[in-house]
């Protein structure tokens, strides 16, 4: 059965024929039902919207009675009675009014994404829901009326929005000149109208249409434009062409954004504040206490940004150094793949500094208090460099940089203690939408406003107090935690808070929270502070030792959430429950069952990342990553030196296929100071791979060169690694290819039967990329297919990836070109799936060798520019290098010989020349500009 509210009130059966609903009030009783549907709606809440505030006496039976012939109408089982109230037993989507409300919010996201084709459609299929007067059957319940209303007239501005967007300005004029006759004072449907003129070349009325707005706000309420209205005003003014134009459909990328899980209260003049200061200014910093909503305001203020966002948290950042790299990690940037050998890896900053060079973006650095300076000195850098960047940030205080501006967050507005309607004050709004969603029906009325009020008012409007709040009506009465407030947060009632120290107020509010729970769910939530970030709930109950259901008891107290399988705290619930747990004593005991849960964990997914099941365990890997970096460090801080080289031993495959190698760099080497000269019996391979993973950093020292003769001289060439089985390939890199190539070859072989399926398919490899070099094309051909077959039956991609391209890179130099093509074709897939952003720029560029050298220079060309965004994107240089190298070889063929210099410069500027892997490159970029001075001497 479906319900239609918006206009008179109709229930539409099966058939889609009316149903008969008798008089005025069983109709404003469906009405009602049906606006909350599936929510049970209190009897006091249903009695004043049929019969307004003051119903009569006797009311109770009468709606008895209402209620029994509804149900008779529509069947028993659709409305159904609870002590609390009724509910009418139906699907939100079968009743138009939140219909509406999921079709305009869709709409509205579409919009601010980018997408206005799908705006448009979304937006009109919800306003073609509306049928009249909205609620038109329940004259009593004019708040709730005129809230879809004020929807209804943000979804048409939102459409007309999209039309604009899509060029549609002269169809909209006559339209926005109606909706400004009855909406007078909305000042966005003025600038729509203003952009609407002006597209349609009819600049002057555009103007005009600013003077009466600025007139008519003046007269009735005695304020200048706000900063919508004026900013169109200056477009037209300087004739921007860009404020009549339509927006073409792009691809917008949302790095670490995550999907909120609760709406967002009373704060719609900061958000439309910093949204205006996003577009005038390029380093917006967000200050005020702890509790008061930065974070999320953030948040919001991202999505509603119409680019590319980046949301870096930096709570969980300790060292200073770690600044620049939590803004790699989240924007994907991989670290580049880099030897002894091969030269040293570019420092985080830089790399970040070529990735945003070119590119706009808005970078979002949230809770940087306590690493101000760090992230200052970073900020400065990156928007000196990069011209397209924007820096929003969050913390106690600003940055200190010139330029910024600063916009406080203050708490939520609060009511007088005799407010008339305090729903008027978003403090209030927020209290009632948190407890409505813990129990359903809440409403603030009468007969609790005045508690509500004096809680909201202890709370000094935070919105994280607030909502802790909001969550103990689970289990306690609205009077219950107005008095629990007053006995317990009696800092809160003694003038101004703003004063106290953040941690002090929150604390006070996280303690009270504490009290409430037993034993048990305070054992539990103080030894989860031992993850680093969340944990799923089989590994709870593993560190901690006790079982699953204490967890959902404190999910269900609002104490930590699940997202996307895994339990987290807020970031100040954490830190209370941290000291909590050091007060306890049992820190080294928890931290000792983490790193055994982890080094279980690792040492199980280690084996199966070089197997068919190689995706599920990196993602599982991805979550688990802090954490897997905080076991090796608490075991290495400790003392505990076994078991951190075992971690770092089988952690090792993990970060080498996602590229986070300098970060573990330094944990090997923190690891390996501490070891010093000792060493465990049998722990050979794990103290090599902490020796050749701390020499990723590329900086080799004396010690660390003793400590890698050290790992020759343990760990011939011919060794066969038994427990670290990636150990084979890191070894084979650090020493280079034997000077007997083939005698060593031939003991490995004979050692066969001892290789695993991958070890055996990586030595094959290896003996292709040494017999290419050494010319033996047949034999490395050979060796490749062998090599590759070996890793497909594997199901291994990572290898696949790598034998791919060097069978590629073979045949190319033979000049079996459109072999070279299929090759570079099928690596580029494997590495799409992989998603190795760096693997698929290199795979683009082989693929662009092919079709240029089979004449296909338009097809090599988007080949060449989709790598060099890529490589801008991830930092690697020496791939964008490749990718304008291929450019100006691209050129050069179609005789722009003026282009085609200008494109090898670039490549052999980018080109980073002490690194032993672009030597072909290099050698290329030379033969193309000598070949550029010959040509250019001819004429």
């Amino acid at each position: 059965m479906r319900f239609q509210i918006l206009g008179p009130t109709i229930a539409l059966g099966e058939d889609g024929e009316p149903v008969a609903l008798g008089g005025p009030r069983g109709r404003a009783l469906l009405t009602l039902l049906a606006l909350h549907a599936g929510r049970i709606v209190g009897a006091e809440q249903l009695a004043a919207g049929m019969y307004g505030a003051r119903p009569p006496e006797g009311v109770a039976n009468a709606l008895q009675s209402q209620v029994s012939r509804l149900r008779r109408s529509l069947g028993r089982d659709l409305v159904e009675f609870h002590p609390a109230g009724y509910r009418l037993i139906a699907d939100p989507q079968d009743v138009d009014a939140r219909r509406f409300e999921q079709l305009a919010r869709a709409g509205g996201q579409a919009l601010a994404g980018g997408d206005p084709d799908r705006a448009a459609t979304l937006l009109r299929e919800a306003l073609e829901l509306w049928r009249g007067a909205p609620l038109a059957d329940a004259p009593h319940a004019e708040a709730a009326a005129m809230a879809l209303e004020e929807l209804r007239l943000a979804a048409v501005e939102d459409r007309v929005q999209a039309d604009l967007d899509l060029g549609r300005h002269r169809e909209l004029v006559a339209e926005l000149s109606w909706l400004i006759a009855a909406n007078p004072l909305q000042e966005r449907l003025r600038a729509q109208l203003m952009r609407a003129l002006y597209g349609s070349g009819r600049q002057s009325e555009a103007l005009t249409v600013y003077d009466e707005a600025r007139k008519i706000l003046d007269e009735e309420l005695g304020v200048e434009p706000g900063p919508e209205l004026a900013a169109a005003h200056l477009a037209v003014l300087r004739a921007d062409p860009a404020f009549g134009a339509s927006v073409p459909r792009t691809a917008v990328q949302r790095y670490g954004l995550r999907a909120q899980l609760t709406s967002f209260v009373g704060r719609a003049e900061e958000l439309a504040q910093v949204g205006a200061s996003l577009r005038a200014g390029r380093l917006i910093t967000l200050i005020g206490p702890g509790g008061a909503g930065k974070t999320r305001l953030a948040i919001e203020a991202a999505e509603q940004e119409p680019g590319d966002v980046c949301f870096v948290s930096l709570a969980p950042v300790s060292d200073v150094a770690d600044v620049p790299r939590a803004v790699l990690v989240a924007l994907g940037i991989r670290d580049a793949l880099r030897t002894p050998q091969t030269g040293p890896i570019v420092e985080p900053v830089a790399r970040l500094v070529t990735a945003l060079a070119a590119r706009e973006l808005l970078l979002v650095l949230d809770n940087c208090e306590h690493l101000i300076a760090a992230t200052a000195e970073l900020a400065d850098v990156l928007l000196a460099s990069c011209p397209g960047l924007r820096v929003l940030a969050t913390g106690r205080e600003a940055l200190g940089i010139t330029g910024e501006s600063i916009l406080p967050v203050a708490p939520l507005r609060l009511p007088p203690p005799e407010a008339d309607d305090p729903l008027n004050y978003p403090a209030v709004r927020l209290f009632a939408d948190r407890a409505a969603a813990v129990q359903p029906g809440f409403a603030v009325d009468v007969g609790n406003a005045a508690q509500v009020v004096r809680i909201c008012r202890a709370l000094d409007g935070l919105p994280l107090a607030i909502e802790l709040a909001a969550a103990r009506l689970r289990t306690l009465s609205v009077s219950d935690v107005a008095a629990r407030l007053d006995d317990r947060f009696r800092l809160l009632t003694r003038g101004s808070r703003t004063a106290l120290p953040r941690h002090q107020t929150l604390r006070a509010v996280v303690a009270w929270s504490w009290d409430l729970l037993d034993e048990d769910e305070q054992r539990l939530i103080r030894r989860l502070t031992v993850f680093v970030g969340g944990a799923r709930p089989e590994a709870a109950e593993r560190v901690c030792g006790l079982p699953e259901e204490v967890l959902f008891s404190l999910a269900e107290k609002s104490l930590v959430e699940f997202v996307g399988g895994r339990c987290r705290m807020l970031e100040t619930i954490q830190a209370f429950c941290a000291e909590r747990l050091a007060e306890s004593g049992e820190v080294e005991a928890m931290r000792d069952a983490h790193a055994a849960y982890y080094l279980d964990l690792v040492v199980s997914a280690d084996a199966r990342l070089r197997t068919h099941e190689q995706l599920e365990w990196l993602a599982r890997l991805d979550e688990e990553g802090d954490d897997l970096s905080a076991a090796v460090r608490w075991a290495t801080e400790s003392g505990q030196l076994e078991p951190a080289l075992r971690l770092l031993a089988h952690s090792t495959c993990y970060w080498w296929m996602r590229g986070d190698r300098t970060a573990t760099a330094g944990l090997a080497d923190a690891l390996l100071t501490r070891l010093g000269s000792h060493r465990f019996d049998g722990m050979e391979e794990e103290y090599a791979m902490c020796v050749l993973v701390t020499a990723w950093a590329g900086e080799i020292d004396d010690e660390l060169r003793a400590h890698l003769q050290e790992v020759r001289e343990l760990l011939p060439l011919t060794y066969v690694p038994q427990r670290v089985e990636f150990l084979m390939m890191l070894l084979s890199m650090f020493t280079g290819p034997p000077g007997d190539f083939v005698k060593a070859y031939g003991e490995v072989m004979r050692k066969s039967a001892s290789l695993s399926p991958w070890q055996a398919a990586l030595a094959t490899a290896g003996s292709a990329f040494v017999l290419d070099v050494l010319g033996d094309v047949e034999q490395a051909l050979a060796h490749f297919e062998r090599s590759l077959a070996a890793f497909k039956a594997i199901g291994e991609r990572w290898g696949t990836v790598l034998v791919l391209s060097g069978l590629g890179s073979l045949h190319q130099k033979q000049g079996d070109h459109r072999r070279a093509h299929a090759l570079a074709g099928e690596a580029l897939a494997m590495a799409r799936e992989l998603g190795a952003g760096t693997e698929i720029a290199e795979a683009l560029c082989r693929r662009g060798d092919a079709l240029l050298s089979l004449s296909e220079p338009a097809g090599a060309g988007v080949d060449y520019e989709l790598a060099a965004e890529l490589s801008r994107r991830y930092g690697s240089m020496e791939t964008m290098a490749w990718a304008y190298l291929g450019m100006g070889e691209m050129e050069l063929s179609r005789g722009d010989v003026a282009q085609a210099r200008a494109l090898l410069t670039r490549a052999r500027d980018e080109c980073p020349a002490e690194w032993y892997s672009t030597e072909d490159t290099r050698t290329r970029i030379d033969a193309a500009l000598t070949e550029i001075s010959r040509m250019a001497g001819e004429r």
